[in-house]
């Protein structure tokens, strides 16, 4: 296999997905979370937040009254049974099956991903990519 080099870190700051039920979203998206071993950042009435992943309300000022339409987003996983458990947490916690855990090798041999529909129908996969080397577990910035 050819050797795949990929950056974390330098795209993305930050993603909103305004929801139509919070306390479904946050259900759901906490079970996930859990799983993958990330806390929530914080919350308010109207959002909560892990990492670069903003969910609010379209009551939230950062919302401007609008849902965001349908996303795809990936979360990593360290190993094949944290697919599996990112699966079965997210079905217990209400989200819909989109493509149960398996090997998609027309991604990439060693691609082990499953995914899940959210409350809203965003498509959510968590992924493992298979045995890597990490230059580091994560990028920790302070400001």
């Amino acid at each position: 296999m050819e050797t795949q080099e990929l950056h974390r870190g330098r795209l993305i700051d930050h993603l909103q997905l305004v929801v139509r039920d919070l306390a479904a979203s946050k259900r759901f998206y906490s079970a996930v979370f859990d799983v993958l071993g990330i806390p929530l950042g914080g919350e308010g009435d109207d959002y909560f937040w892990a990492d670069e992943l903003f969910v609010s309300t379209p009551a939230s000022d950062a919302a401007q009254g609008e849902l965001t339409g349908r996303h795809h987003l990936a979360f990593q996983a360290a190993d094949r049974a944290m697919v599996d458990a990112f699966y079965e947490a997210a079905l217990k916690a209400g989200g819909k099956d989109n493509g149960a855990p398996g090997e998609r090798a027309v991604y990439h041999p060693g691609y082990y991903g499953a995914f899940v529909l959210d409350p809203d129908g965003n498509n959510i996969e968590a992924v493992f990519h298979g045995d890597a080397k990490r230059s580091a577990p994560s990028v920790k910035i302070t400001f």
